[in-house]
């Protein structure tokens, strides 16, 4: 766990920080913020469980500070000190759900019991959160969605361990282990068009029921809609009776689907069954087979029940498979994972190499897929690929990219390289362009707010984000960054001018003088009159 603590008194701080066993209780790291405003600053950009906070302080108070980190963070643990026993403090600090309220200077039991308090607070609030009982609600809740998505990824062929299979079969529920399963297809007509726009979902729902009682009594169900629109069921028979005729009953429960949708649904379906197969290897084989013979061989044919013919197809017919397995290289590229993509193309061109050596059109395929998500690439972060690629473009512009495997193996992972480097250097160059934004605007508005909120809403970024690529880009803090510039600006001002020190003060963004000297003395070591003395 992380703590903070806050005052304006930086003795008591570093005192309290550096000097109290805080590990014994479980406590990692121990921040020091010396006002409410660098306690804010560090509160949005690290994970802070507990806060013990000074209740008088200048600029802002610690009731203040408890009610604008309640907004940021509701779960947060706050123990306010004062050295007043002030009943209005004490009902506030209530209020706003402080787990205590200790008079300063507080005993090391009073300190550590509220800390062990806060924590077991939290301890109980994250074990009810991430409970198992929780999780297994949580699970039943979502269980169809989860299953739904599961059989999707497999018949899109997914991979996936052996042992995760089985892991995921049974925390779902699912009573599909490795054997014979058969896929049935269903394909809804156009009398069911009337409810394209109000109610397909309930009509889709209807059907899935209907299949599972009807299918259910001889064979485990296992239904979901595809992309495509067709409802998917993956089957499997239950017990060991090898003698059931499974052929024949699966046809026989296709017809009485069909039949009882008509009855009480008003609408025909078109069924299409595989073989049965060796689940989960030739799932999505057989998957992609079954939706082709909706395409290919049916035609304009409406309510029919047809069985998948098992012949062979000729070798130089078939699709690609890696290319349209998910993830995709354009959402590969997207995302910035290039490791990912090489590998990608590298496993492309290794099956072109397997099964295809002999097709140009499965070479160009690929090729113009993957010329066409390097172009989408460049389009989306606003270039064109010619101007990324330069000589590289000629290749495929000419088609000489595409005219064999080994020649799109190493135009494509070229172009890849280029793209990495390309846009690398991009994001470098975006992180410079708000490093400097930050740079200008707290330069032109030290006498105003410009904490790391206000920053980040001036270069529209997520606090903790901001503070990320500005310590990436200039190996400091941006509230370091501040600091610094308003010390040099305050020590020009001493040095150049004649103006108060209050005055000075104000200008470089401390409403409180007491609180700009005592920070000016923490840093140089003297006052500010003291520091112009010095330098007359």
């Amino acid at each position: 766990m992380q703590m903070i603590i806050v005052d304006d008194e930086a003795h008591w701080v570093d005192n309290l920080a550096m000097n109290k066993p805080w590990n014994t209780l479980g406590i990692e790291h121990v921040h020091k913020a010396y006002s409410a405003h660098e306690a804010l600053q560090i509160i949005d950009t690290h994970p802070i469980d507990i806060v013990i906070s000074d209740i008088l302080m200048p600029q802002m108070t610690g009731i203040e500070l408890i009610e604008r980190i309640r907004i940021r963070d509701k779960k947060i643990k706050c123990i306010i000190l004062s050295g007043h026993s002030d009943f209005e403090f004490a009902k506030k600090a209530v209020q706003n759900k402080a787990v205590d309220y200790l008079l300063k200077p507080p005993t090391d039991s009073e300190l550590f019991g509220a800390v062990k308090n806060a924590i077991d607070q939290l301890n109980t609030e994250w074990e009810t959160i991430s409970s198992l009982e929780r999780t297994r609600y949580t699970l039943r809740e979502n269980l169809p969605i989860l299953r739904g998505q599961l059989l999707l990824d497999a018949l899109h062929g997914h991979r996936m361990p052996a042992e995760e299979w089985s892991r995921k079969l049974e925390d779902y529920g699912l009573p599909f282990n490795h054997g014979e399963c058969a896929l049935l297809l269903v394909r809804m007509e156009e009398e069911f068009g009337q409810y394209k726009n109000n109610g397909q979902p309930l009509i889709e729902y209807a059907i899935m029921n209907m299949a599972e009682e009807i299918i259910g009594e001889f064979m485990e169900v296992w239904g979901v809609k595809e992309e495509h629109g067709y409802l998917v069921f993956l089957l499997k028979l239950k017990g060991n009776d090898a003698d059931i005729g499974k052929e024949t009953i699966l046809e026989k429960l296709s017809l009485q689907l069909q039949y009882k949708v008509k009855q009480f649904l008003k609408g025909s379906l078109s069924i299409v069954i595989t073989e049965w197969f060796k689940f989960p290897e030739q799932l999505s084989s057989r998957f992609r087979k079954a939706s082709a013979y909706f395409r290919q061989i049916v035609g304009d044919e409406r309510e029919f029940v047809m069985r998948v013919s098992d012949l062979e197809q000729n070798a130089t017919q078939g699709p690609l498979g890696v290319l349209y397995m998910p993830p995709s290289l354009i959402n590969l590229l997207e995302a910035g994972r290039w490791d990912a993509a090489e590998e990608k193309l590298m496993e492309v061109c290794a099956e072109l190499d397997e099964k295809w050596s002999e097709s140009w059109e499965h070479c160009m395929e690929a090729g113009f897929l993957i010329s066409a998500s390097f172009t989408h690439l460049a389009h989306r972060n606003g270039h064109t690929l010619v101007s990324l690629l330069g000589t590289d473009i000629e290749p495929l512009q000419s088609g000489d990219a595409f005219a064999s495997i080994s020649k799109l193996r190493k135009w494509s992972l070229g172009v890849l390289g280029k793209l990495k480097e390309g846009t690398s250097n991009e994001i470098k160059d975006i992180r410079s362009l708000y490093v400097k934004k930050i740079q200008e605007f707290t330069d032109k508005n030290l006498h105003l707010d410009v904490s790391l909120r206000v920053l980040a809403d001036h270069v529209n970024l997520h606090p903790t984000h901001l503070s990320k690529i500005y310590k990436i880009e200039t190996g400091e803090g941006i509230s370091d960054y501040v600091s610094h510039l308003r010390m040099d600006r305050a020590c020009y001002k001493l040095k150049t001018t004649n103006k108060k020190v209050y005055e000075i003060s104000m200008e470089i963004g401390y409403m409180d003088p007491a609180y700009f000297i005592k920070v000016f003395k923490r840093q140089f070591g003297v006052t500010p009159q003291e520091y112009r003395d010095n330098n007359k």
